[in-house]
């Protein structure tokens, strides 16, 4: 899947990273000796979902410090594979998660962060409270 749609799949997930580059963007402008007027006009930009989409599908890794700090960490394991290396993901806790072998680390980090996303969005989300809906009133007419 891409990251665009896992963004949109996970809207509160999508918030808190693009919150947390915007961060980040904005400590690297502060240290440094960045131009003030570059400064201001890279605070005037504003992240959004398809423009962080393009960075997670470049490099997916940099989203495991965002997942970190939610406490929410993946691993991502190698294993030899008929004389070559392929990779796999987990969560915390190997045995609970199935393995699915991936050709290169990239790969594996990509199916991961999906997986990542969703666990984050289940912390984040608002829980969902289901009304009661009333039972409906029998008629005292048709008892009769």
């Amino acid at each position: 899947m891409k990251a665009i749609e896992i963004l949109e799949k996970n809207p509160e997930s999508a918030k808190l990273v693009v919150e947390w580059f915007f961060n980040k963007m904005l400590e690297s402008l502060n240290s440094g000796s960045i131009d003030e007027e570059f400064r201001n006009f890279m605070r005037e930009q504003a992240l959004d979902n398809e423009k962080i989409a393009v960075m997670i599908d470049a490099n997916p890794r940099m989203l495991l410090d965002v997942f970190d700090e939610n406490d929410v960490f993946i691993f991502i394991h190698y294993m030899d594979v008929k004389d070559k290396v392929e990779f796999f993901h987990s969560f915390r806790n190997i045995d609970t998660n199935p393995v699915k072998l991936f050709k290169t680390r990239k790969e594996a980090e990509l199916f991961a962060i999906e997986t990542a996303f969703e666990i984050l969005e289940a912390k984040l989300a608002p829980p969902v409270i289901e009304e009661e809906t009333p039972k409906e009133e029998t008629d005292e007419t048709d008892n009769k």
